[in-house]
């Protein structure tokens, strides 16, 4: 079995600030540093260091060889990354000092997928597999598509929002993660409630509230309460929670447990500062004992 992710690769630009920028502000940052990142980068080596196997499709540019190289030691299979003739995507990522972010994504190679290049890498998938995608690439109406033909589970992780890429694939899916914001998105403009939605597992992230999770097949609303910890910055906690999450449900565990694991990661995740290159790994959520 294995996890094929359509993802984002990109360099994340972090800027420690006093505080997120107010519109027409100029502020100083206290620290600066690039680490690899990307939603679809962030779950990709959740998914390996959660012990699945982690599939990437995606694409950088000359400039991005480095982020292929460290996901590689991270695990991750990168066959499928294209190099392109257009920049690597990057993310400028303000840090306020309570661990609250604001992130400008310059999507760069991520837009520059074709058709072709997801088809080239799913002819080896079978419906054991799990087919993962976000909303920071180009080809995910094509790429779900050709894993509902395959019979491959779908999860979409529907972030950065946009209830249209949304409404396109949601026929498609077998699982859809967001957070409260995005849900209260989808439910406003396709209007009825999250139970109506045509995807059996719905699964929204509430941050320090924990999780909900909707079966739409059982008619259930089930409710995680959150593990308590204190932030320092909560910069791809919900990518690991959806890696996590995704990679335990490959390996054959029940939702309920790919929760918990999820919520643990995720955690774990929020007392670190960075994202693709901090993601904890299952000896780190062994260690820590989280309940």
């Amino acid at each position: 079995m294995a996890v094929f992710n359509l993802g984002s690769i990109n360099a994340d630009l972090f800027y420690r600030v006093p505080h997120l920028l107010a519109p027409g502000e100029t502020l100083a940052s206290t620290e600066h540093s690039r680490g690899l990142g990307g939603k679809g980068t962030n779950m990709s080596v959740a998914i390996a260091r959660a012990a699945a196997r982690a599939v990437h499709i995606g694409a950088v540019g000359a400039d991005g060889r480095w982020a292929v190289e460290r996901m590689m030691e991270y695990g991750v299979d990168t066959r499928f990354v294209l190099e392109l003739d257009v920049p690597t995507g990057h993310a400028v990522i303000m840090v306020d000092d309570h661990g609250e972010n604001a992130i400008l994504i310059y999507p760069g190679a991520n837009r520059a997928l074709t058709e072709t290049h997801v088809a080239s890498a799913l002819e080896s998938a079978t419906e054991a597999d799990t087919f993962l995608f976000q909303n920071e690439t180009s080809a995910q109406v094509e790429g779900a598509t050709l894993a509902s033909a395959t019979g491959m589970r779908i999860v979409y992780a529907a972030a950065p929002f946009d209830p249209k890429a949304v409404e396109a694939v949601l026929p498609l899916l077998d699982i859809l993660v967001m957070n409260a914001v995005e849900a209260q998105q989808l439910t406003d403009a396709l209007g009825g409630t999250l139970a109506d939605l045509p995807v059996r597992d719905v699964i929204v992230t509430l941050g320090g509230d924990g999780c909900r999770w909707i079966n739409t097949d059982q008619g259930t609303d089930q409710s995680f309460p959150a593990i308590p910890v204190t932030p320092v910055d909560t910069t791809g906690a919900g990518d690991t929670f959806t890696g996590f999450l995704v990679a335990a449900l490959d390996r054959g565990m029940p939702m309920e447990q790919a929760i918990l694991l999820g919520q643990q990661a995720g955690a774990i995740m929020v007392t670190r500062h960075g994202t693709a290159d901090v993601i904890p790994d299952l000896k780190d959520i062994e260690d820590a004992r989280l309940s």
